[in-house]
């Protein structure tokens, strides 16, 4: 955002990831707390307890100092520097008091008041951002490496197959597939464009093992005459998005996978992932992305 070409303080330039392309964004403001729930969220585990560490120990130095401003605001503190005022500043914030140290004036009493209150309100946040996160719901679909274009039913088909790592019943399973190309206007300027590429069937009642979704390439599909090299051309991607009911945990669960051009083998053909084995079915999940040349008809 600028205002008379200047650029409001705090923004930054970032480098984000939006499937295969990574996108630079600049001129938003990067203050964690312009949307702290979302970043909590998002962030990865690893990120999630550095940032509550950081914070817990700044948050005790920050209160050892206000403790140190007057030297007879604890008593029994005793040691170097403001050491046992941080660790009588963890005992205070977590509540926990031991009983050997203990506000003893006015001000002591002012500043622990205050302690108590940040602490109550960091354990009430930091106790919904964690149950937020174990529960929010995730799906494990694993995603074939490669799209296949070949024949199916005798007609050029793009394929995408999936499994659910889970194994469970994932209930009215939807999916859509689009295609995203980057064109140009009569005007000469370049956009981004979105075109849903219509499968074959789109929903599955009781996604349990694998789905191997289809599109047909016939005369309007937007793929229609294209080939590697045209895809190429337009900086092409695909976007899967699978959406559908878990019947254990009883939430709507939700995935997406984007795909580049270069990840689309044509002429080619899943390896069947299915078998029957002395009249008992057998499904090898390893050979998820294993693909062969299309030899059939056609």
């Amino acid at each position: 955002m600028t205002n008379g070409g200047r650029r409001w303080l705090g923004a930054r330039t970032r480098r984000i990831r939006i499937g295969e392309r990574e996108v630079i964004t600049e001129g938003l403001g990067g203050r964690i707390w312009t949307d702290f729930y979302h970043r909590a969220m998002t962030a990865s585990w690893p990120v999630f307890f550095a940032g509550t560490t950081s914070s817990f120990l700044a948050l005790n130095v920050l209160f050892a100092a206000a403790f140190a401003v007057d030297a007879n605001s604890v008593s029994n503190s005793r040691g170097p520097g403001l050491l046992q005022l941080f660790f009588f500043s963890v005992e205070t914030l977590a509540t926990v008091g031991y009983g050997d140290m203990h506000p003893q004036s006015i001000y002591g009493h002012i500043v622990a008041t205050a302690e108590i209150f940040t602490g109550m309100t960091m354990i009430a946040v930091m106790t919904g951002l964690i149950f937020a996160r174990f529960s929010m719901p995730r799906a494990r679909f694993m995603f074939a490496r490669q799209i296949v274009i070949g024949k199916h039913d005798g007609r050029d088909t793009l394929m995408i197959r999936l499994a659910n790592a889970r194994q469970n019943t994932i209930s009215g399973a939807t999916a859509r597939l689009w295609l995203l190309t980057t064109e140009q206007t009569l005007e000469g300027r370049p956009y981004r464009r979105y075109r849903e590429l219509k499968l074959i069937r789109n929903e599955n009642p009781t996604l349990a093992l694998s789905w191997t979704m289809f599109h047909v390439i016939d005369a309007v599909s937007a793929l229609a005459g294209a080939n590697a090299e045209s895809l190429s051309g337009m900086d092409a991607s695909l976007l899967l998005t699978v959406a559908g009911y878990d019947d254990q945990s009883t939430q709507e669960l939700r995935a997406r996978h984007s795909y580049s051009h270069r990840d689309m083998a044509w002429g080619h053909r899943y390896i069947d992932i299915v078998s029957l084995e002395a009249g008992q079915t057998r499904i090898d999940f390893g050979k998820l992305h294993d693909i062969e040349p299309d030899v059939g008809e056609g």
